[in-house]
């Protein structure tokens, strides 16, 4: 099957504007953009016959093509990534049969995160769309219930069926964590996702739904207009996973990307 990876990427974000091309030092003492890590992760996956950064800003794209990425250019009007992966597979001459979406502000998304969703999507042709969930250690789960104490929105979890089918994602901690000495599984919800083009094409045609404006959180759509989103539980391996939502994450990362030894 022909997988492509697109990263969707803008400048005018709400939360923090001109956030990829936020500069993060890594173990080496190199500054790199969020963007161009973030493509970087994305290149590091086997098995990917093609990654682009999608965008609607000259400074993204002009930034992108000077590390060597291919570049789509999409609409203003995207409001999410998802809705710009639906704009950018129209552009392709080849449609693929896996599309991957992995978050610009994801740059320590490791590559067995992407193989393992792109796995289950060829071993079951049905799933329409799926995201990879980590259940979170220690640590994660402090960062998440810290922020939310302090008034910030970060990383998202996810509760599900048996069945490892979505109930709901939220940029709440669920289910609740009354004690952080003995809480109950949390499982974070990674920024990729899976998706079969019709899927795309169809999402292209739904109007925002209520829980998808609450959140904030994209992939709500597909639930809202009754798709099941398939979770596929991956392995942290000693990784430390987080993503950059607000300044204080930059310390964050750059304190996996030493760690890990990333240059």
């Amino acid at each position: 099957m022909k997988t492509v990876v697109f990263i969707p990427a803008r400048y005018a974000s709400t939360r923090y504007p001109g956030k990829p091309l936020v500069k993060l030092t890594g173990a080496t003492g190199d500054s790199k953009s969020l963007i161009q890590r973030s493509w970087e992760a994305a290149t590091s996956v086997p098995g990917v016959d093609a990654v682009y950064v999608l965008t609607d800003d000259d400074r993204i794209a002009e930034a992108a093509h000077l590390f060597g990425a291919d570049v789509l250019m999409t609409s203003e009007a995207a409001r999410n990534g998802t809705e710009r992966c639906a704009e950018a597979v129209g552009q392709l001459t080849d449609l693929p049969d896996i599309v991957i979406n992995l978050q610009g502000d994801a740059p320590l998304t490791p590559a067995w995160f992407v193989e393992a969703l792109i796995d289950a999507m060829q071993v079951d042709p049905e799933v329409q769309m799926a995201t990879p969930v980590l259940l979170c250690d220690r640590l994660t789960l402090t960062n998440l219930v810290t922020d939310r104490r302090e008034g910030r929105v970060g990383g998202t979890t996810t509760v599900m069926r048996p069945d490892r089918t979505a109930l709901f994602f939220s940029k709440e901690v669920l289910p609740h964590v009354g004690n952080l000495e003995s809480p109950p599984d949390v499982w974070h919800h990674v920024g990729v996702y899976g998706y079969r083009p019709d899927a795309l094409r169809r999402y292209g045609t739904w109007d925002e739904g209520a829980l998808e404006r609450a959140e904030g959180l994209e992939q709500l759509r597909f639930l809202e207009n009754g798709v099941p989103v398939t979770c596929v539980p991956v392995e942290g391996r000693g990784r430390v996973f987080w993503e950059l939502n607000n300044p204080v994450d930059v310390a964050r990362i750059e304190a996996v990307l030493k760690k890990e030894g990333i240059a």
